[in-house]
């Protein structure tokens, strides 16, 4: 029980985020209304997100130095959990984006950069599917995942803020501070971000797990 603990807690975090996400108090903004709360979700998806993307190029650099392969099914495995994640904070952003921008596609250019570093991540998969040998194709996916995390953080974080955009924090377009993130609204926000990581980290190892009997079922 005491090696479980953080998936207790992060069962817990998401229930308690998703309680209160819906039954607390929320400023009273303009334009976002209600529909900030999805702030509680859409956010805290694409966090996890980027926590498992970090955890396959961490597991891709240790088989390029060791050529262990549990590392390469390690990395694999986090990128499935991962792509799980962003498709969730698409679909939940676009339907935030129904509600304050009037259509769940603008073609914004945060949009259309968090769908590229997505595909990124879904040609990883696809090349990993087109080579039949083993060992060619556990190193070059794990060159592949070196490269494409630095493009996804530059895709998501760098490339948005250069142009006009009607995400909050990007294209000069403010974030969310102080002001809108009141005491209610972080006492949620940060508990649901740790709670979606910890889940998602635990679908990850699942996975994982579930891979493992596989390659042993068939060796």
């Amino acid at each position: 029980m005491y090696k479980s603990w953080w998936k207790i807690l992060g069962a817990v975090l998401v229930v308690y985020s998703t309680v209160f996400g819906f039954l607390s108090s929320v400023p009273a903004l303009p334009i976002l209304h209600q529909s900030i709360r999805n702030l509680y979700f859409h956010v805290p998806m694409w966090f996890s997100m980027i926590v498992l993307f970090s955890v396959s190029v961490f597991h891709s650099i240790k088989y390029l130095s060791n050529n262990n392969e549990e590392h390469d099914r390690k990395a694999v495995q986090s990128v499935n959990a991962g792509v799980i994640f962003g498709i969730l904070g698409i679909i939940t952003g676009a339907i935030w984006a129904k509600f304050t921008w009037g259509q769940a596609w603008s073609f914004d250019v945060k949009q259309n950069f968090a769908a590229i570093a997505l595909l990124l991540y879904f040609a990883y998969l696809i090349l990993r599917n087109a080579i039949d040998e083993d060992q060619k194709r556990a190193k070059i996916a794990a060159i592949y995942n070196i490269f494409a995390f630095p493009m996804m953080v530059v895709l998501l974080f760098v490339l948005p803020r250069l142009s006009d955009s009607l995400h909050p924090g990007n294209g000069g377009n403010p974030g969310f501070n102080a002001y809108d993130l009141d005491s209610h609204m972080r006492m949620v926000f940060y508990p649901a971000c740790l709670g979606w990581i910890l889940i998602g980290y635990w679908i990850y190892t699942l996975l994982f797990r579930v891979s493992s009997l596989e390659k042993n079922k068939t060796a």
